[in-house]
């Protein structure tokens, strides 16, 4: 069979302060963007009215967005589901609107001159109407910051568990790097804030948490195979060594959202952007981020392992091992 990288040897330690600058110059401007003008929230964070609708014969949600400009109901959501005559519109807020009964029938009254207007009267039906209140949107923000919160934590037991502590730490600052670099992406490309991106966001928490993971592994194991070797030459052999794994593994999934963002409606279109930027981003982090700053942590705080390798080195020179530098004492807040 066929292996990609079979004999990789690159330096993508040595390489780690041009990966610093390209990941500072994507999140220093988004976050800045984002500070001064926020983000794209859906009907969802922002609040607004759902109106379904059942067509007398198949139509698009095309023809269905173009008939709602001209009525005056610009950027609402429409969602195809079931059969191609059912359709879910959702219409945010405007300014000074208040979510009620009565602000969901005037939206619900605007649909129905819209459609009526492009496809006559009796070509629809209108199936239900609901107000729906930024309220709910708040507390989908809320347990989304809870849920990446808990994977963290989750993260810094699991490999402090199975690791070291250090491997924990430096997993989790590549994760929460992936999260930075992944809303300036949203918000470069101006992708609307919807459930959908809030999951594809979760997701490539979880990607990329499992692609540092298969590295870090490979160093524990080499850590013990290796024992005379210093960290940056361990770290280089297992991500070469787990490359052909990482091409594989990436190449075929950014296969499949590159085919969703081609051939997917408008709906799952913001989801295929975030996963295919995801997989890059969680990719370039398991490489660029959290190897080098586990060989900053160590370099700071020396691990077991690493004391060992520099002592039996200085044995085999004839040299007597310098001790380990002191803990700084841990200061609670």
């Amino acid at each position: 069979m066929t292996r990609f990288f079979a004999h990789a040897n690159y330096d993508f330690i040595g390489l780690r302060h041009y990966a610093y600058g390209l990941t500072a110059a994507i999140i220093v401007p988004g976050l800045i963007w984002i500070l001064a003008g926020g983000l794209n929230y859906s009907i969802e964070f922002t609040g607004g009215t759902l109106v379904q609708i059942q067509t007398a014969q198949p139509t698009t949600a095309g023809e269905i967005r173009g008939a709602l400009d001209k009525g005056g109901l610009h950027n609402a959501e429409i969602q195809q589901f079931g059969t191609p005559q059912d359709y879910v519109i959702r219409a945010r807020l405007s300014a000074n609107e208040v979510v009620d009964q009565k602000q969901a029938e005037r939206t619900s009254a605007k649909v129905d001159t819209a459609l009526t207007a492009q496809f006559g009267a009796k070509s629809f039906t209108v199936q239900r109407v609901e107000a729906v209140g930024p309220k709910v949107g708040g507390e989908l923000r809320q347990k989304a910051v809870v849920a990446i919160l808990l994977s963290f934590l989750a993260t810094l037991v699991y490999l402090a568990f199975r690791f070291e502590f250090r491997f924990g730490v430096a997993a989790t600052l590549a994760t929460a790097h992936d999260i930075l670099t992944t809303l300036a992406f949203i918000k470069y490309m101006n992708l609307e804030v919807s459930l959908v991106v809030v999951a594809a966001i979760l997701t490539v928490v979880g990607y990329s948490l499992n692609d540092t993971i298969i590295i870090f592994d490979r160093v524990r194991e080499n850590l013990h195979k290796y024992k005379r070797d210093d960290l940056a030459g361990i770290l280089n052999r297992s991500i070469n060594e787990t490359l052909p794994r990482s091409v594989l593994t990436h190449g075929t999934t950014m296969a499949t959202t590159l085919a969703l963002l081609i051939f997917a409606g408008e709906v799952i279109r913001p989801f295929a952007w975030v996963m295919t930027f995801g997989i890059f981003t969680g990719t370039f982090s398991s490489i660029y981020i959290a190897s080098p700053v586990l060989l900053a942590i160590e370099h700071r705080w020396p691990g077991k392992d690493a004391r060992g390798v520099r002592a039996r080195v200085a044995a085999s020179a004839g040299v007597k091992a310098p001790p380990p530098p002191p803990r700084e004492p841990v200061v609670s807040p």
